[in-house]
């Protein structure tokens, strides 16, 4: 399954390494941040719970940019 979320990520950098955080967590099949568009588009492993998930990816993502915001 594949989800797209608005997010709020001030450089490309950090959207970039947002991106490299969020591909590690259990449960991500694949993940992508555009900084242009300020969008995270993320795909679930099969069987895995997209809330718990997301939970974990927004936890990972604020270590790179504290102020970072992830609308589920």
């Amino acid at each position: 399954m594949k989800k797209n979320y608005k997010i709020e990520v001030d450089c490309a950098n950090c959207a970039a390494k947002m991106e490299e955080a969020a591909g590690k967590i259990e449960g991500v099949v694949a993940a992508t941040v555009s900084f242009m568009t300020q969008k995270m588009s993320v795909e679930f492993a099969e069987g895995a719970d997209p809330a718990t998930v997301m939970k974990n990816i927004t936890k990972a993502c604020k270590k790179v940019e504290p102020d970072c915001e992830i609308f589920c």
